[in-house]
């Protein structure tokens, strides 16, 4: 490696995912950085069944432009990852190893495939860097929580850098032993250029987007958007609209998703009386930036949610955020009574009371969503090619030395 060559990182996902293409894609550009993605399975270029969503999902975004992929096996055309030992994937020793790579890059260890990737760099002398989700918020068992700092912490401290995405994230990997000096922080993000342009809306476009998703003009609208699971629990929401709509609040909710309780929502809607909910069914990633310049505030009633990159997204297009505070995400991005509140999770009086505030105040609404596009503006792509940078630097004088010495 000379000085002036690019590191060489491999990125090991289970698929091409929509959140973080766009940012390999970022760094890739990086004058200094050379970014490929090993990839398990194909699912989400292919079309595959998402369980969340219960239905077959197939991304209307290039999950593929901007940096150098490797799809691991003729089996990646038919693997879906669907729980620990669903990507066995003996092609990723044997690319690990290659000698193409400076650094790995592993998404979690939720795979066996991650696993024999963690393994085929420490035999080779590669430096690992580890990203994952959770944070010590998350539901766990006392037994759970012992096996995890017993069995998995090992794992973590075995890694050269821990790419915390938030600062939940960070007191995770400091509760589980790794020293503070190996934690580097690469923010959760979305692509917030691509966001922002695309939920850049005028008010005749705003108009034309809420009169075809059928909303009612002159209503401030609360937007869901998300898996229809119980763990979202979006039926906290449609319960609040009904104690707000007993107060006299007038509104449009648009329930945006898919899912199990899809049936069981629209059923609760009837029964609760409430006019002027909309749902819209499933939408792809190239139109949801429009339905969230359609709307006037966001909702995630959440319980143990790892993050929840849906806020991100929202505060991209300039919506107030009102999210439930166990979404991990809440540290970072909410300012409670700046961008949105936060309330207790599954409390639905308290989601119906910091509701009522945003409905009452049009000013509130749009002062808090002004402040929602501040924050997310400095967390971004650009704080994560940071981050990057700062946890490859003793890598690439390691690796300097050691070209010099052979």
């Amino acid at each position: 490696m000379t000085e002036n060559s690019r590191m060489r990182i491999a990125v090991v996902n289970s698929h091409p995912i929509q959140y973080f293409a766009p940012l390999y894609a970022y760094l890739n550009a990086s004058e200094d950085l050379d970014v490929t993605a090993l990839y398990c399975s194909d699912c989400s270029l292919r079309g595959d069944e998402d369980p969340g969503f219960k239905r077959s999902v197939k991304w209307d975004v290039d999950l593929l432009a901007g940096y150098k992929t490797v799809f691991l096996g003729d089996r990646a055309k038919l693997r879906s990852p669907r729980g620990f030992f669903s990507l066995i994937v003996p092609e990723v020793w044997g690319e690990v190893r290659s000698g193409k790579y400076d650094v790995l890059w592993l998404h979690g260890y939720q795979y066996v495939s991650h696993l024999i990737a963690l393994l085929a760099a420490k035999t080779c002398g590669m430096p690992v860097m580890m990203r994952g989700e959770t944070h010590l918020g998350l539901r766990r068992s006392p037994l759970r929580r012992f096996l995890r700092r017993l069995l998995v912490g090992p794992i973590y401290r075995s890694c050269d850098r821990l790419l915390a995405i938030g600062t939940a994230n960070r007191e995770f990997y400091l509760a589980m032993g790794v020293p503070e000096d190996k934690i580097f922080l690469v923010p959760y993000s979305v692509d917030n250029e691509r966001f922002m342009r695309a939920s850049g809306l005028d008010e005749a476009q705003r108009t034309a987007v809420r009169h075809g998703l059928g909303i009612p003009d002159g209503k401030p609208v609360i937007l869901y958007a998300s898996k229809f699971m119980k763990r979202k629990h979006p039926d906290d929401l449609l319960y609040a609209a009904a104690q707000l709509r007993k107060q006299g609040f007038e509104f449009a909710l648009l329930m945006v998703g898919a899912g199990e309780m899809e049936a069981e929502l629209r059923s609760l809607a009837v029964e609760l009386e409430l006019n002027d909910v909309v749902f819209p069914g499933f939408i792809n990633q190239s139109e949801l930036p429009r339905v969230y310049a359609a709307s006037d505030v966001f909702v995630l009633p959440s319980e143990d949610e790892p993050w929840g990159l849906i806020v991100n997204e929202t505060m991209c297009a300039g919506l107030p955020i009102v999210v439930a505070d166990e979404v991990g995400c809440v540290p970072d991005l909410l300012r409670d009574g700046e961008n949105g509140f936060h309330y207790r999770a599954t409390d639905v009086d308290g989601l119906a009371k910091v509701l009522s505030r945003l409905l009452r105040d049009d000013r509130l609404r749009l002062e808090m969503g002004n402040a929602s596009l501040r924050r997310i503006s400095g967390w971004g792509y650009a704080e994560c090619l940071k981050g990057i940078h700062a946890a490859v630097h003793e890598f690439r004088d390691r690796l300097a030395s050691r070209t010099v010495s052979l």
